[in-house]
């Protein structure tokens, strides 16, 4: 066991506020704008220097999964729209549509939203623990670059992707797969330039058919060649495809292939090591791509994540529980507060490269409920992005940035009922969070 010490601090309370968002990834943003946009009064806390999580620090394009019509979701992939003009149509594949993004100009328009709403965004804040008062979360402390800093608020929402305040808080966590706790692995995504348009391939995954049209391996299935390269020692230990997702400008290709095992998101010296692992596979990665597919023999590093993508840590147990048949079949509910979520169950393996049981496996269209959102035992607290309640499999499918930004939108919603009608999340109808959404057009 753990030697502990005893630390004391005064920690002075420089804000209050109707809603704290603490995590400004594509859960948290819309979280906080939704709330604002309800009249609420917003402070959205972020710990590194620029919002919007894996689709700006993550580097993660494109942009996956898809939802009923009207949530942020639609409004975001507008704006990038509007500013963006590449020249990459959308593509559909077998994981649906895949919306390609800048993450440059993802930067631009989730400020933007943020500020029209008037939303007071702190940066360079890092959770540190939550505000406890009477077995109610009533707001959290935060580390800055002048010290400890507290903030109070009637409702807080958790959308920092590992529930770190829910953990904080004492909420009932459950960590991974049920039968070993295992996760799935950790990467950093990158982006190449320089690919010739005339001849290079584009590959979303391992169970994509794609034939090298040229060169040595002419008429192979590049997901054999990529096989075959991790046997030879050529790729690293469990990366065994690479993806090769179109961007939105010609002469590129996103690239997720990198991959880490058996190391936790939730320790530093892990995240430590996984950072020194990807790095070097990205370089084994291009290297492969230079040597033996068509159309990348000049291809080049053109940027890479700023931070480890992390797939899947915490999960928070709540008044409701997503289960594997709800996925695989579609359910509906009359509480739902996202509507039509869908992914395919896309496990990632915890313990090899590809995936956990083969391929990713169906889902049909389905609703998150409102008491997914909500922690089991803990009030003044919300969940928003990928650690609401469920098993690890289901989870496989809504932990993509659309879905999401629907829940966070939602959890927005709920936040600022709760605060202005002074009652928890456990006791607010979800027909309320609905009535607000269904008024902006979101399609329930």
């Amino acid at each position: 066991m753990a030697e502990c010490i005893l630390y004391q601090s005064s920690v002075p309370v420089v804000r209050e506020c109707d809603v704290l968002v603490v995590g400004a990834g594509p859960s948290g943003v819309c979280a906080a704008v939704s709330a604002a946009r309800e009249g609420a009064k917003v402070i959205l806390c972020e710990r590194y220097g620029s919002v919007g999580g894996m689709l700006t620090m993550g580097n993660v394009d494109p942009i996956l999964g898809e939802v009923a019509g009207g949530t942020y979701y639609d409004e975001i992939v507008r704006r990038l729209a509007e500013i963006d003009k590449g020249t990459v149509p959308t593509t559909g594949t077998r994981i649906g549509r895949e919306i390609p993004v800048n993450r440059e100009v993802a930067k631009i328009v989730l400020d933007r939203m943020i500020e029209d709403a008037g939303v007071e965004l702190w940066v360079g804040a890092a959770f540190v623990d939550a505000l406890i008062e009477n077995g109610k979360v009533t707001g959290a402390i935060f580390a800055t670059q002048n010290g400890l800093k507290a903030v109070r608020a009637k409702i807080t929402v958790d959308s920092t992707g590992d529930a770190c305040v829910a953990a904080a808080a004492g909420a009932e966590i459950e960590i991974g797969r049920e039968s070993d706790g295992g996760l799935q692995p950790m990467t950093l995504e990158f982006t190449v330039t320089g690919v010739d348009e005339s001849i290079a391939i584009s590959v979303w995954g391992g169970s994509d058919p794609i034939k090298i049209p040229a060169g040595e391996f002419a008429g192979m299935e590049y997901r054999e060649l990529c096989k075959q390269k991790n046997r030879e020692g050529e790729l690293p230990e469990f990366v065994s495809i690479v993806r090769l997702h179109r961007t939105s400008h010609p002469g590129e290709r996103s690239v997720n292939a990198t991959q880490v095992n058996n190391l936790s998101p939730l320790d530093p010296a892990d995240m430590g090591k996984a950072e020194l692992e990807l790095r070097d596979q990205i370089k084994k990665c291009v290297d492969f791509l230079q040597k033996y597919i068509p159309g990348f023999e000049n291809c080049s590093i053109k940027t890479s994540a700023d931070t480890v993508g992390v797939r899947e840590s915490r999960r928070v147990r709540g008044i409701e529980y997503i289960v594997d048949k709800d996925v695989e079949d579609g359910r509906h509910r009359e509480d739902g507060i996202v509507h039509n979520a869908w992914f395919l169950i896309d496990i990632h393996n915890p313990k090899g490269g590809g995936q956990a049981e083969g391929y990713s496996r169906p889902a049909q269209p389905y609703d998150i409920p409102y008491g997914a959102l909500v922690p089991i035992k803990t009030d003044g607290l919300l969940i928003a992005g990928r650690p609401i309640s469920g098993t690890h499999r289901a989870h496989a499918s809504w932990r993509v940035m659309a879905i999401c930004m629907a829940m966070g939108e939602a959890a927005g919603v709920a936040a600022s009922k709760c605060s202005a009608l002074g009652v928890e999340p456990r006791d607010l109808n979800p027909a309320e969070v609905r009535k607000v959404l269904t008024s902006r057009g979101v399609e329930l």
